[in-house]
């Protein structure tokens, strides 16, 4: 009976410091997504953070593997002008062994529209096939230093026979972006 009212007490107590904590920053994002493709690059829940020096955005997918016959990869779109519709980098990558990605200028969605390489700050992907993770970390200096950012992410994959058709999945709805999130 002690043991129950003493956690009682202290869980209360906690819940008590937590209600006199201050507003929280808006520089944090997360939404799962349903299973849209059934395949392993199926995003199942996406994290986003507008970080004081990086930009982390961290996706959990259905089965990831590092065999490059599936194909997996993705794109993450950085709208960082609130002026300019759309987006103004793009980073894309494989999720498979032995692949590679970069960081480019954009002015759309579309591959044909994709510009140069970032040539200042830095940028890194690290895939994790034990927890079916995604994470990218882009410097603020990567993408202009933009005091508020969004983020639009879509991953595809290849079948067994090579074809890709129905594969792809954008968290939400087709080249929609999160909501701003301000540096922070």
């Amino acid at each position: 009976m002690r043991t129950a009212i003493a956690t009682t007490a202290a869980a209360l107590a906690a819940a008590a410091t937590l209600g006199l904590a201050g507003p929280a920053h808006a520089d944090q994002f997360g939404i799962d997504d349903p299973v849209d493709t059934h395949h392993g690059s199926d995003i199942l829940a996406l994290q986003f953070r507008n970080g004081d020096e990086n930009v982390r955005v961290t996706t959990i997918h259905s089965n990831l593997r590092r065999d490059p016959a599936t194909g997996s990869g993705g794109s993450v779109f950085f709208d960082t002008d609130p002026a300019d519709r759309g987006p103004e980098y793009v980073f894309t990558g494989g999720y498979f062994e032995g692949t590679d990605y970069v960081l480019v200028e954009t002015e759309g969605f579309h591959a044909g529209q994709w510009g140069d390489p970032v040539e200042h700050g830095d940028y890194t992907l690290r895939v994790s096939y034990r927890r079916d993770r995604v994470q990218l970390i882009v410097s603020r200096a990567a993408l202009g230093n933009p005091e508020e950012v969004r983020v639009a992410v879509r991953a595809s994959g290849t079948r067994t026979d090579g074809t890709r058709h129905g594969l792809t999945d954008w968290v939400g709805d087709r080249r929609e972006f999160t909501p701003w999130l301000a540096r922070g």
